[in-house]
């Protein structure tokens, strides 16, 4: 089939849309509480409108694309989004919110469904993996962003001086509710991509039969078996944890250090998305490297610290460790619907439809969190997330996958050892040539981060890369001959 580059990148951006409005909502949660003078537990209903059109969504629309094509599917997404956005813009009350929360929740699921598919169609097979890849960074990218344009328009908003912004959304934006703002952009936005997604040509995507959503007595009796129940909670934890960090970070941050959401808030959710996405990307490197669930619990024991540092440390550190969680969480999701898909032999396109249900914990974790912070106190809410990730991490000990991720070859690995330790050596002489006695001490290691982040990058990836190469390629002769 021939591809389609312009597919591809309408696909990319659909996955820049779909993380931009998705994940705005966590800075927006002071705002809710302000504007409308909620509790905690009527705060998390938001969160928990949105991430319930999962699991009303998922599974139906797995099947509704198999009767409609992908385009008219993703035509009604955006046209729903679109509603959804100018519902909360024209009419901004809490039943309201709610109920537009959920249209937009209900088409960002359909697009979910939709666009891994039509991606692997319209890219190649071959080139899948490192298209999708590049669709999760993206999807980091737009989450870093969300939270900064939020802040943007918000000050520009109430600057007292005139400027662009204010005279675009000063006559249609409420002066106490800047925020609004926002949603008009969402409205352009999905409009725009409705009208683009109308005048689109889209591949016909043949799917796999193993693929295939089956009827509802498969997903039923998917869910008598005791592994694909373990994998849904493991889901449903993973975005329990992502959302009920992210949400109520701001709000968090506001109420026990007087950090302004506006602003310092906003800026703690992008940097916790930015350095999910750094994150994603090292994991990349060592999933070539080690065993999946390793890395899922080397990942998640210092996520559980830095999360216990942001709960409990000071005002600074507090700052600085919830977007660390992020960094440490970037390797779940991945690890854990592979690891899923890897475990069973058969129905893996229910199953994979079963799993997205899976992210409707971002919508009852969070309403847990709101209703534990009303009785106890945010902090003493959002203990909650030790349970949800100390389980993530727990499947890293049970989890059996039938196809375990391809690693490298244990001499590769040996040469980027050797090479990163003669590296750091090499920078450590370099700079303390005259007193070699500092090298153990810690002034030595604050002094010179970049040089030696830099030098064991470097000392690890290139002769790993080269050993890699050089084996890979005397398998290749040793087969030909």
């Amino acid at each position: 089939m021939k591809r389609s580059y312009y597919i591809v990148a309408l696909i990319m951006l659909t996955f820049f849309v779909i993380s931009f409005i998705t994940n705005i909502i966590g800075p927006l949660s002071p705002e809710f509480i302000k504007d409308f003078h909620l509790s905690k537990t009527l705060a998390a209903v938001l969160p928990f409108a949105f991430f319930i059109a999962y699991g009303v969504m998922s599974i139906p629309t797995s099947m509704l694309v198999q009767k409609f094509n992908e385009k008219k599917i993703m035509v009604a997404a955006f046209v729903l989004a679109f509603i959804g956005s100018l519902l909360i813009a024209i009419f901004p009350n809490y039943l309201t919110v709610v109920l537009s929360l959920f249209l937009i929740g209900c088409g960002m699921a359909m697009l979910q469904v939709v666009i891994n598919p039509l991606l692997r169609v319209a890219g190649g097979e071959e080139n899948y993996a490192s298209t999708s890849v590049l669709a999760q960074l993206i999807f980091g990218g737009a989450s870093f962003i969300s939270p900064l344009v939020y802040s943007y328009l918000v000050l520009n908003m109430q600057s007292h001086q005139q400027n662009q912004v204010k005279s675009i959304f000063q006559s249609i934006v409420p002066g106490n509710m800047t925020w609004i703002s926002l949603y008009w952009l969402f409205t352009v936005i999905c409009l725009v991509m409705f009208l683009v997604m109308l005048l689109s040509r889209f591949p016909k995507v043949e799917l796999k039969s193993d693929e295939k959503a089956g009827p509802w007595s498969t997903h039923v009796n998917l869910f008598k078996k005791r592994v694909v129940v373990l994998f849904f909670i493991g889901l449903f934890c993973y975005v329990g944890t992502e959302q009920g960090v992210s949400w109520w970070m701001p709000q968090f941050l506001e109420g026990y250090f007087h950090y302004n959401h506006e602003t310092i808030g906003a800026a703690d959710v992008a940097n916790f998305w930015g350095l999910m996405t750094v994150g994603g990307i090292l994991g990349l490197i060592l999933l070539k490297v080690m065993d999946s669930r390793k890395l899922l619990i080397l990942f998640g024991i210092p996520a559980l610290v830095a999360l216990t540092l942001g709960l409990f440390g000071s005002a600074t550190i507090s700052l600085y460790s919830f977007p660390i969680v992020g960094f440490f969480m970037s390797v779940m999701y991945p690890i854990v619907f592979s690891l899923a898909l890897s475990s069973v032999s058969e129905d893996h396109g229910s199953f994979a439809g079963i799993l997205v249900t899976g992210i409707i914990g971002g919508a009852v974790v969070q309403l847990l969190i709101g209703a534990l912070g009303d009785a106890f106190g945010l902090r003493a809410g959002m203990l909650v997330l030790y349970l949800t990730m100390g389980y993530i991490v727990s499947i890293g000990i049970w989890a059996r996958p039938i196809v375990k991720n391809e690693t490298v070859p244990l001499n590769a690995k040996i040469s980027g050892y050797i090479g990163l330790m003669v590296a750091e050596i090499f920078i450590a002489v370099i700079f303390t040539h005259d007193h070699l006695d500092q090298l153990f001490t810690f002034s030595f290691w604050v002094t010179y981060p970049k040089y030696i982040i830099l030098g064991a990058i470097g000392g690890f990836c290139i002769p790993y890369a080269i050993a890699y190469l050089l084996l890979r390629n005397r398998r290749a002769n040793q087969t030909t001959h």
